[in-house]
C-alpha cells in the first residue's frame, strides 16, 4: 500500500529515479524541470529540505513500500509558498500509478494536512486547461476554478481554490 512521507534527505535516490523515468510523461502535461534540475538535483533536494525546515514549504512523496526494487516513489505532493494560512499545491504522479485514484487519494489526504498540521486554511492550484487529468483530481477533491486563467510555460491554463475548513 502506498504511504505518503515528508520529503527526507533519504529520499533523494528514488527521487531522482521517479523523475528521470517519468520526464517524458510529465512533460506532456506539466512544464519540464529542464536539464538543469537534474545536473543540479542533489543541490536542489538539499534546497527543498531547507525551505520545508524553514516553514515556507512542506514537500511529501508517495511511496510504494512494497515494491520488489525496495520504496519507490510513485508521486510528489508539495505545499509551497505557506503564507497567511494559505499554500500553492502541486502534485504529479508517476505514469504506471496513473488511474488508479492515488492523486486523488493522497490530494484528499494532503488537504486534511494542510488543515491539521500546517494550520492552512486555503489552498491554490493550477492545471493546464489540456492536463484533463490533474484537472479532474482537483474538482473531485473540491478545488473549485477561480476564473482566473494563468499561463503555464506559455500554456493556458485555470487557477483552482479551495478552504481546508472542516478538514478532520
Amino acid at each position: 500500500m502506498p504511504e505518503l512521507q515528508r520529503l527526507r534527505a533519504d529520499h533523494a535516490p528514488a527521487l531522482l529515479a521517479f523523475e528521470q523515468e517519468n520526464r517524458a510523461f510529465f512533460a506532456a502535461s506539466v512544464p519540464d524541470r529542464g536539464d538543469d534540475y537534474f545536473a543540479h538535483f542533489e543541490a536542489r533536494h538539499a534546497a527543498l529540505l531547507a525551505e520545508q525546515a524553514a516553514g515556507t514549504c512542506h514537500f511529501h512523496v508517495l511511496v510504494d513500500t512494497d515494491s520488489d526494487a525496495g520504496d519507490e516513489i510513485l508521486g510528489r505532493f508539495n505545499l509551497v509558498d505557506v503564507a497567511d494560512g494559505s499554500a500553492d499545491l502541486g502534485f504529479r504522479i508517476a505514469e504506471k500509478a496513473t488511474h488508479r485514484g492515488l492523486a486523488t487519494a493522497t490530494v484528499r489526504q494532503i488537504c486534511t494536512l494542510a488543515a491539521t498540521e500546517y494550520g492552512l486554511t486555503t489552498l491554490r492550484a493550477a492545471a493546464a486547461l489540456d492536463n484533463t487529468a490533474s484537472r479532474a483530481v482537483l474538482t473531485r477533491t473540491g478545488f473549485v476554478p477561480t476564473g482566473e486563467e494563468i499561463l503555464l510555460n506559455d500554456r493556458p491554463g485555470l487557477g483552482y481554490v479551495r478552504s481546508t475548513a472542516g478538514e478532520a
